[in-house]
């Protein structure tokens, strides 16, 4: 697992930090102070092309949609595919009324 890679004091105080936050205003506050404004679009980003991979989008669309390149999009379809099923949770969470769909294996 990759996770393990990133374990340690440092990420364990940033992972804290996350799960303390009380709402959307401070984490905005929060992440503006630590992250570069191309940092948090890229994970923005990010998020918004699992969500259209798992709402079955074309990668064309998603591109067109998002801006993300087709490597991005492609890394993130390997993170739903096998990844730690982060993705999926936290969508499954963001939209509960959405129906999960399985990805195809490379």
């Amino acid at each position: 697992m990759q996770v393990d890679k990133i374990r340690g004091h440092q990420t364990d105080q940033l992972i804290e930090a996350v799960l303390a936050l009380k709402d959307k205003e401070e984490a905005y506050r929060f992440f503006d102070d630590l992250c570069t404004i191309s940092e948090i679009q890229s994970m923005s980003q990010r998020l918004e092309v699992a969500h259209m991979l798992r709402m079955k989008k074309t990668y064309e669309k998603i591109k067109n949609e998002t801006g993300a390149s087709t490597a991005t999009i492609s890394r993130v379809r390997r993170c739903l595919n096998y990844g730690n099923d982060a993705y999926d949770g936290m969508l499954e969470r963001l939209y509960p009324d959405e129906k999960p769909f399985e990805l195809p294996k490379d």
